[in-house]
């Protein structure tokens, strides 16, 4: 009785879900530089997301000119010929917005959201950014030292904060995601100013973007301004370099061992998976989402309430344009040994390997999928940045309103069939995270 419950309440959240999922309405243009763009009108509230996404991340980079992707989400907030050292970000916080920038190994994105009154100022700003960056000495030199405080924030004097660093460098001998995607302080102050020039005529040109607008917009109105201020940008002429590197498959274990400021040991496992968007992705991802999104999950409930091994595990799969790693990491319990969380985490693993999953729990899964999925749209900021990711990608805005679709076509039998194709002890980097040795 209590299980047909469980699978009738997910049935009925299934349908609530789908009831919330409105078609996303969007025009799409590509202006003659090559710009593409992207229109969505929701004028439910007053607000515009304006965005640009660049077609480069740190896998674009030289293996001697690493971290130039990232350092430019920095220094494309110094000024521009038009826009004073310093008053970028007023501009936009005057204006009663908000912007921000990232970047990952595959792109680089940014945006402001604004009051929908503020959309040509939105514009403006971003085709200063794409014609008149102020690449030059001084804010390069000012944006150097931004980056290496950076670095010593978030990784070198971040208790496990090299994790990522640590596992890519070992998952990959061949391909740029060996390197992180903040890149190489020795690089960065190797590198002259023509070097910076370069990589700046090089990408941040119309035709390696994509304009995404989101929000209290008028299609025509929009286009107008687009066509305003990015349809006279010249088209770049260099080639954009797109690595075409294959990482040969993995053979066997890697193991390693990390002596880090730490206070408990942390076991991290790191599984090379699929590129983002092939049928077998959907699968893994949906197998992260059954190990680890929230304390019902697999491991959670075995590593940490059951058997006491762990303060914390979890299991994420990074969706890369070229295929990925799916990173599992645990930090053990005061006094457990790490080969005893790893055995703990093993289990967990050979469980999905070696059994179909319930149908309750596989109907729980999907709503949580959904339910995720939606989430991502669910603001004007989501939806610039889905429609664009998608465009990017996959050449298909229109995923935004049929991905949904694939990752519902994933059956339990996937799930299982990637777990033990992909979950593999010889398709993975195991490292040991120790606390480092008392010295006197």
């Amino acid at each position: 009785m209590k299980r047909l419950l469980g699978v009738l309440c997910g049935v009925v959240f299934s349908l609530a879900l789908s009831a919330q999922m409105n078609q996303v309405e969007f025009k799409e243009f590509t202006l003659d530089n090559g710009l593409q763009v992207i229109l969505h009108k929701d004028s439910s509230t007053p607000i515009v997301a304006v965005s640009v996404m660049y077609h480069v991340g740190s896998k674009n980079e030289q293996p001697d000119r690493t971290g130039f992707a990232h350092f430019f989400e920095h220094l494309l907030f110094e000024g521009t010929e038009n826009i004073e050292r310093g008053e970028y970000d007023k501009y936009v916080e005057k204006a009663g917005g908000t912007l921000n920038a990232n970047t990952s190994n595959d792109r680089t994105y940014y945006y402001e959201i604004l009051p929908s009154n503020q959309l040509e100022m939105g514009l403006w700003l971003e085709s200063e950014r794409m014609l008149h960056a102020k690449v030059e000495n001084k804010g390069i030199e000012t944006q150097r030292e931004v980056v290496k405080e950076e670095r010593r924030q978030r990784i070198d004097n971040q208790p496990y904060g090299s994790i990522l660093q640590e596992a890519m460098k070992r998952a990959y001998t061949k391909h740029p995601y060996n390197w992180p995607v903040i890149g190489s302080m020795e690089h960065l102050n190797a590198a002259v100013e023509s070097d910076y020039v370069n990589f700046y005529k090089t990408f941040y040109v119309p035709n390696n973007a994509i304009v995404s607008i989101a929000g209290d917009i008028d299609y025509a109105s929009a286009e107008t301004m687009v066509r305003k201020y990015f349809g006279q940008i010249p088209a770049g002429t260099g080639e954009i370099y797109r690595p075409s590197i294959v990482e040969p498959d993995m053979t066997k274990e890697i193991r390693d061992t990390i002596f880090d400021n730490v206070q408990l040991p942390a076991v991290v496992q790191t599984y090379r998976i699929p590129a983002q968007g092939t049928p077998d992705f959907y699968a893994v991802e949906m197998l992260g989402t059954l190990l680890s999104q929230g304390q019902s999950s697999r491991l959670y409930r075995t590593c940490v309430d059951n058997e006491q091994k762990a303060l914390f595990v979890g299991s994420f799969p990074l969706g890369l344009e070229d295929p990925g790693v799916n990173i599992a990491f645990g930090i053990a319990n005061m006094g457990v040994d790490p080969a005893d969380l790893e055995a703990s985490m093993d289990g967990v693993i050979a469980k999905t390997q070696n059994e179909l999953i319930s149908d309750e729990e596989f109907q729980k899964l999907k709503n949580q999928t959904e339910n995720d999925f939606i989430s991502r749209n669910s603001r004007v900021a989501g939806i610039a940045e889905s429609l664009a990711n998608y465009k990017m990608y996959f050449g298909d805005a229109n995923l935004v309103n049929t991905e949904l679709d694939r990752y519902l076509a994933v059956t339990k039998e996937d799930i299982q069939r990637v777990a033990k194709k992909y979950f593999a002890k010889t398709n993975r980097v195991v490292l040991y995270y120790l606390p480092k040795p008392n010295t006197p």
